[in-house]
């Protein structure tokens, strides 16, 4: 088994599979809380100058380690925003990619190793300016030198203060929430749970009646690695045997997506953001294999008739756009 997934399957054990932290992480946990204290204070006293950007900028980020379903509501905003007449740009740090030392505007062309899967689906799904790099102001003023843009979304870029925001959008992942509630290396927690109190807008992701804003994902019709245009409903998969990976944050979520469409599955998990090779498929032999699209940008030059991926589309709350047009509205009149 390789490293990386006897890490990911360990870090999840200890993170949401135990009600207490390891106590010999504690001491390292508080170590980390204080050096998030620090440089927050340090942004926020103007001692570590943040940057403005000259447009409106959102930010949707969570406090987890891991996926929460940031991508897909980024991919929402870019399209929600688009039909309401804005011209958006998405800015990431395009992590998985090759990091270069100047900012990487992603085309259709651009392959998942140069600009990180999340980016890329982004770009090809929204058709939207995206460029990458680790400085999230370097990749927004390249963006905006590069094409005519009014509002930038910063693709997981909370923790990111040398950027500064308009509006902060949270995630919260409603399945695994915050895990054991400690901070990494403790828990998956990258920073406190209060952080929530200065955020704008809180995404359960997940149906909860309680909430202010929950989003579903929602995908039915399969897609050909080998043929895209060739499309298939879920279940025309019952009745033969079919296999199911994932190399997500939270991969459950996959699996039960297709389990609440009536399929069974073996399943076959791998780390976020894992780089596949051929021998990684070749489990699934001669039968049927889904995986999500964020696996999909990886496999196309690996892919055989019977490799499908599951597109997923993010549903929101009704009252969420009208309140985040709102929003916008005020921060450009603040501006």
């Amino acid at each position: 088994m390789a490293v990386s997934n006897v890490i990911h399957r360990l870090t999840h054990h200890l993170w949401y599979g135990q009600k207490k932290a390891n106590p010999f992480l504690l001491p390292i946990e508080q170590v980390y809380r204080h050096s998030v204290g620090l440089m927050k204070e340090a942004y926020q006293s103007g001692r570590i100058v943040s940057k403005e950007l000259p447009v409106p900028v959102i930010v949707v980020g969570n406090l987890t380690v891991g996926g929460t379903g940031k991508t897909p509501l980024t991919i929402w905003l870019a399209q929600f925003l688009k039909s309401k007449g804005f011209k958006p740009g998405i800015i990431s740090r395009g992590y998985g990619g090759h990091i270069t030392r100047e900012p990487l505007g992603i085309t259709f062309q651009t392959s998942a190793y140069q600009g990180g899967d999340e980016p890329v689906i982004i770009a090809r799904r929204t058709g939207c300016p995206v460029f990458v790099h680790p400085q999230r102001v370097l990749a927004g003023e390249a963006l905006l030198k590069a094409h005519d843009v009014d509002i930038l979304i910063t693709d997981d870029g909370l923790q990111h203060y040398e950027l500064i925001r308009d509006i902060e959008i949270a995630v919260i992942d409603g399945q695994r929430g915050f895990g054991n509630g400690h901070l990494l290396p403790a828990g998956p927690l990258r920073e406190p749970i209060e952080r929530l109190k200065d955020v704008d807008m809180i995404v359960h992701h997940g149906l909860n009646p309680e909430a202010d804003y929950s989003m579903e994902l929602k995908g039915a019709l399969a897609t050909n690695l080998k043929n895209v245009c060739q499309r298939k409903p879920l279940p025309g998969f019952m009745g033969a045997p079919l296999h199911a990976m994932a190399g997500i944050g939270n991969p459950d979520r996959f699996y039960s997506l297709l389990e609440a469409q009536g399929l069974t599955m073996q399943t076959k998990t791998y780390p976020d953001h894992y780089r596949y090779t051929k021998k990684d498929l070749d489990f699934a032999g001669d039968e049927a294999l889904l995986m999500t699209e964020k696996d999909a940008v990886k496999c196309f030059h690996l892919a055989r008739e019977n490799h499908w991926y599951l597109p997923v589309d993010a549903h929101l709350s009704p009252r969420f756009g009208p309140d985040l047009l709102a929003l916008i509205d005020r921060a450009s009149r603040k501006r």
